[in-house]
């Protein structure tokens, strides 16, 4: 039987999600349409909650490689 990978509750740090193994769901397919996009600004509008400083922490990690 496989172990359950724990839910990051809380936790809006990408590093430390992927460090410890918690269960994530793959959103960089978004950096891609973020780059396509061309914007000069752009607005990320979701309820209190829902990923907006985590989406931030993973597109800090991805451009800092």
């Amino acid at each position: 039987m496989t172990s359950l990978k724990m839910l990051p509750v809380g936790i809006e740090n990408f590093k430390e999600i992927r460090r410890d193994g918690f269960y994530y769901v793959d959103k960089t397919p978004l950096i891609k349409e973020l780059l396509e996009s061309r914007g000069k600004a752009n607005l990320f509008t979701r309820p209190r909650r829902f990923g907006k400083s985590l989406t931030m922490s993973m597109f800090q990690s991805f451009f800092e490689i």
